[in-house]
């Protein structure tokens, strides 16, 4: 299953969408249109988190429309973010030559930070974003 949630205060510019249990080529239509959601309801610049902590087990079906997202948010002078911590989703990154694109976030607060898992510190500006 997968929302789209206005951000709480902290994150006033920025929409989060969070997917939650398996995402494959049967699951990810709902993170599909969750995204096309995120992008269709603000124009402009956007900032986009997408919540994967939840999620159970990833396959590379969800790159293209995070991909498409992530082009999206950066022609709109945005970023796009996710949190994860799912060695299946680390994989799915990894193993496609996308972990640079797309770093884990440990929580939302470390995405809208610019903190990447495991680094403590800010990423440099413009970096993944």
């Amino acid at each position: 299953m997968t929302t789209q949630d206005e951000a709480p205060t902290p994150f006033e510019e920025c929409r989060i969408v969070r997917a939650h249990g398996e995402l494959d080529a049967q699951t990810v239509a709902p993170l599909v249109r969750a995204l096309a959601e995120a992008r269709a309801d603000r124009p402009g610049r956007l900032l986009l988190i997408v919540d994967l902590s939840e999620v159970t087990f990833t396959d590379c079906g969800i790159l293209t429309p995070l991909c498409e997202a992530w082009s999206d948010c950066r022609a709109r002078g945005g970023w796009m973010r996710i949190v994860y911590d799912n060695h299946t989703t680390d994989l799915a990154f990894r193993h496609t030559g996308l972990l640079d694109r797309f770093p884990a976030y440990a929580s939302a607060q470390d995405a809208w930070e610019g903190r990447t898992a495991g680094t403590g510190a800010p990423e440099a500006p413009g970096r993944h974003s």
